[in-house]
C-alpha cells in the first residue's frame, strides 16, 4: 500500500495588526510567509523576551555588537542555526550564509529551507541584520 502524502497549511497572524479592509478582521500570514516571519521573529527575539519561556529566541542582537569578522559571522550562522533547529519544528535548514558587509556595520543572512509536509521547493530567505539599542 503506498503512502499518501498530506498536505500541510500554515497560518499566523500578522506582526502589523492591520485590519483587512473586506471583514475587518486581522490580517493572516499564509504557509511559506507566515513561516519566514516566524523565523525572523525567533532570530530577532532574544532569551528572556517571550513570557513563560524564557529559553525561546536566540542571541543574535548580542553577537551584533562584537567585532565585525568573519568570526562573529560564524558565531551568528550557528546560533540562527540551533535556534531555527530548536524553536522551528516546521523546517529543515539546508544552510545558512552569514557575511559581514564592512562597508554597512552589518551583516546579510541567507537561509535555504525545506517546508516539511508541503510539496514546495525550498525557500530562500534574506535580509540584513544591524546593531540596533
Amino acid at each position: 500500500m503506498p503512502l499518501e502524502r498530506v498536505n500541510q497549511s500554515f497560518r499566523d497572524i500578522s506582526a502589523s495588526f492591520q485590519a483587512n479592509p473586506l471583514n475587518n478582521d486581522l490580517v493572516v500570514l499564509k504557509n511559506a510567509n507566515a513561516i519566514a516571519r516566524s523565523i525572523r521573529n525567533i532570530i530577532s527575539t532574544s532569551p528572556g523576551e517571550k513570557f513563560f519561556d524564557p529559553d525561546f529566541g536566540s542571541n543574535v542582537t548580542r553577537l551584533l555588537f562584537e567585532n565585525l569578522d568573519d568570526i562573529s559571522a560564524i558565531s551568528i550562522r550557528d546560533e540562527i542555526e540551533n535556534s531555527i533547529d530548536n524553536y522551528e519544528p516546521r523546517v529543515s535548514l539546508i544552510s545558512v550564509d552569514t557575511t559581514p558587509d564592512y562597508d554597512n556595520n552589518s551583516f546579510d543572512v541567507k537561509l535555504i529551507y525545506q517546508i516539511i509536509g508541503v510539496d514546495i521547493p525550498p525557500q530562500q530567505l534574506e535580509f540584513v541584520l544591524l546593531p540596533t539599542r
